[in-house]
């Protein structure tokens, strides 16, 4: 194991996804575990591409699965590696295990082997491989594979950091292919050659993985290889129980950044499903890695609740930097074909503290910041039909007469000359308020419209009445 400067190990976690789709849910989670762990205690994470599967593993899939890393925060300290620039090195293992004994060939074909297993199956006993070809000392030839030598007594036992002691039968575990007929090596090989090579200390993983452990643990041990620590998490399911699969929604992480979820809520909420601190619901990054520890993941699976991820977000959001934001909401903007310059930047500044309190997404935010930064807004069609009629006309002109008496930056003052107005009226304040919202925002809804009126200034303010008059007019 690799040592720290005072010679005690020194802790290194890993994320090896394949590179077969997008980085969902699950292994975002099991990415930010391990992030969290190895950065809780001054450790490294090693980020290596199981990319074995030459089929289905893509470059776009490997870039993807790195921007949502990097979108998320998650630094690695050591890679990418990547698998299948390996081949040589798995093969060295192999060697050394047929070598030593520990391994052997087996030319028994892939019919021959299903045929066995169903006769197991028909005599009650467990499908499996019945290790004719283990102690014949035959080589290589055309469709052979090489198995690893299991123990046929005896049990592995392990303490899990989540489960606590786990023991494994080794009778129920027949001997493993390592190295497929077509040469390639096995994902049970390659891993555990990897965890070797890259001195891993903690193995931190989906409880998907709990059966895996115990053969890997036997290889480590055939290779004569320290063990490292293992860890199981829960699985996360979806609101009904369920694993958690596309029918709950998107599970690709990057698709919630373009549903305008903030880097931060997702973490938040990643690291929520299976850990928590006391009642604390909501963590900065450096309150996460202070308090992460694997003694406070349950054993239980997570449920990922989207309102909880909403709520969260709302949060974020309402608490973000202002000029942060601003820097966010630009390609929520763009979707709506604003393009941003110093001018609407200050005008968007001077609108988020009235629109953050109501946004639970960028997308929400973008949409509620555009009345204030085109030049004239797209009214809403029922709003219009609504508020922009005849009987209108008149409260629009005095309230056109009052932007102009008392300018739309004085909010006090027009405030004080609203209700003034609604009084001389016999209206209510909504009366006049609504159609007035409706004119400057083209929406019945919006900041208190002195804010409104504040944010859009003089000259802004005088153009939309005067749009809306003409629309009553025509009504």
């Amino acid at each position: 194991m690799s040592q720290n400067q005072d010679n005690t190990p020194r802790v290194r976690t890993r994320f090896p996804p394949s590179p077969t789709g997008a980085l969902h849910l699950g292994g975002a989670r099991t990415a930010l575990f391990n992030w969290l762990f190895a950065r809780n205690l001054g450790g490294e994470l090693v980020f290596r591409l199981e990319d074995t599967d030459r089929k289905r593993s893509k470059e776009e899939y490997t870039q993807s699965i790195i921007q949502a890393m990097d979108w998320l925060g998650m630094s690695y300290d050591d890679g990418p590696y990547y698998q299948t620039k390996r081949f040589d090195r798995y093969r060295q293992a192999i060697d050394q295990l047929l070598a030593e004994g520990k391994a052997y060939w087996c030319h028994c074909t892939p019919e021959e082997v299903d045929a066995k297993r169903e006769q197991a199956k028909k005599e009650g006993k467990k499908p499996m491989y019945d290790s004719t070809c283990r102690e014949k000392n035959l080589g290589p030839a055309p469709g052979a594979v090489v198995r690893f030598k299991s123990p046929k007594s005896g049990q592995t036992v392990f303490k899990d950091l989540v489960k606590g002691v786990i023991s494994w039968d080794n009778k129920e575990l027949d001997d493993l292919v390592i190295l497929r007929s077509d040469g390639t090596p096995t994902y049970h090989l390659a891993v555990v050659v990897d965890d070797i090579d890259m001195k891993v200390s903690h193995v931190i993983r989906g409880d998907d993985h709990v059966a895996n452990t115990p053969r890997q643990i036997l290889l480590f041990e055939a290779l004569g290889a320290p063990l490292p620590q293992f860890g199981h998490v829960p699985m996360i399911l979806g609101p009904d129980k369920t694993r958690l699969s596309k029918r709950h929604g998107a599970t690709s992480v990057m698709e919630y950044k373009t549903q305008g979820f903030l880097p931060e809520a997702m973490v938040n909420m990643l690291a929520r499903l299976g850990w928590s601190h006391g009642d604390q619901e909501i963590f900065s990054v450096e309150e996460l890695i202070k308090y992460f520890g694997l003694e406070h993941v349950g054993k239980s699976a997570a449920v990922f609740d989207m309102d909880k991820l909403i709520h969260i977000n709302a949060h974020y959001i309402q608490n973000s930097d202002d000029a942060y934001l601003i820097e966010l909401v630009q390609p929520f903007l763009a979707d709506l074909g604003i393009e941003m310059d110093e001018a609407k930047n200050r005008i968007l500044a001077m609108a988020l503290p009235h629109l953050k309190p109501r946004a639970k997404t960028l997308v929400e935010l973008a949409d509620a910041a555009s009345p204030y930064l085109v030049d004239m807004p797209e009214m809403d069609a029922k709003a219009a039909k609504k508020f922009m009629k005849a009987q209108n006309a008149p409260i629009l002109e005095k309230v056109r007469e009052l932007v102009v008496t008392h300018g739309a930056n004085n909010m006090e003052a027009m405030e004080h000359a609203f209700h003034e107005l609604a009084e001389e009226m016999e209206l209510k304040l909504g009366k006049v308020a609504q159609p007035t919202r409706v004119a400057l925002t083209g929406r019945t809804f919006s900041p208190g419209i002195f804010e409104v009126m504040d944010i859009l200034g003089q000259d802004s303010t005088l153009k939309r009445l005067d749009r809306a008059l003409e629309l009553c007019n025509q009504a």
